[in-house]
């Protein structure tokens, strides 16, 4: 059954007080209080809670994040998002809280962690109440790494892509595309050595081949949903469990706090998983 996230965390607690295993749509809950309270109940009732973090299930969403650490795409300078549409609007959350939790699963995912700190920008033009198009900076410091992400319900073009820039080549994850969802990109720029020496170009740009590697099929809800299966049936532990989805939401609440004060919102480093500075 399809919930409002504000409905998430009620509903849940009743299904997890009731001994049963939960699957939460994204997002986990809307606060990160409310994450927490998920998984500490769960813990208690040894009962597995799992988020439902669809990318991470979809085959050439892994492709692209093989292609990252194996180090074709050289270092990483950042990494481009965008997921617009027109609609479908929301009645209880915002944009950011509707649309960016896919791809700050997928940016965590290829980057192997959680941000440092997160900026927020967004406004509200056809809904009164809720920001409809919105930008979010993820800084991944320890990396050297930004990650962009631009989320909008009042677009024309239905967009669903990531651009992943290195220091060697750059790839784009297009999840419309009905083949060759994943492009490899063998461009570049570099400058001179010696700068000084005036008789050369200011930079070199390299134009190479684009190749598509090949990318798994498989249907990502009902991979999703037989990795739920297995956890409950074996007790193994889920690659999206309730820290993974309270990682995303203390992302979400970030960008929240951020798009009100303007600033960037620093995370801090607890028990194992990023959680929101202290002012």
């Amino acid at each position: 059954m399809a919930t409002p996230p504000s409905t998430h965390v009620p509903l849940a607690l009743e299904a997890i007080r009731a001994g049963k295993h939960v699957l939460v749509e994204k997002p986990l809950a809307t606060t990160t209080a409310g994450a927490w309270q998920l998984i500490d109940e769960a813990a208690d009732a040894g009962v597995v809670l799992m988020a439902g973090h669809t990318f991470e299930y979809n085959s050439a969403v892994w492709r692209l994040r093989e292609i990252v650490e194996s180090g074709e795409l050289g270092d990483l300078f950042y990494i481009d998002s965008g997921r617009l549409n027109l609609g479908l609007y929301q009645s209880d959350v915002n944009v950011v809280w509707d649309l960016a939790p896919h791809d700050v699963s997928i940016i965590n995912l290829l980057m192997g962690r959680r941000p440092t700190s997160v900026q927020a920008w967004g406004s509200r033009h056809a809904h009164r109440r809720f920001e409809d198009v919105a930008y979010l900076r993820l800084a991944y410091a320890d990396l050297g790494v930004s990650a962009n992400i631009h989320v909008s319900w009042l677009d024309p073009c239905k967009v669903r892509r990531v651009t992943v820039v290195g220091s060697k080549k750059m790839a784009v994850y297009n999840d419309l595309a009905m083949e060759e969802k994943i492009r490899i990109h063998d461009k570049g720029v570099s400058f001179p050595v010696d700068k000084e020496d005036l008789t050369q170009p200011p930079t070199s740009y390299r134009y190479g081949d684009i190749t598509a590697p090949y990318v798994p099929a498989g249907e990502p809800l009902a991979v999703q949903d037989d990795h739920f299966v297995e956890s409950v049936v074996t007790g193994a532990p889920c690659l999206t469990d309730g820290l993974s989805g309270l990682a995303v939401v203390e992302v979400l609440e970030a960008a929240q706090l951020s798009l009100g004060s303007g600033q960037s919102v620093p995370l801090e480093e607890r028990d194992g998983s990023l959680s929101l500075a202290s002012a």
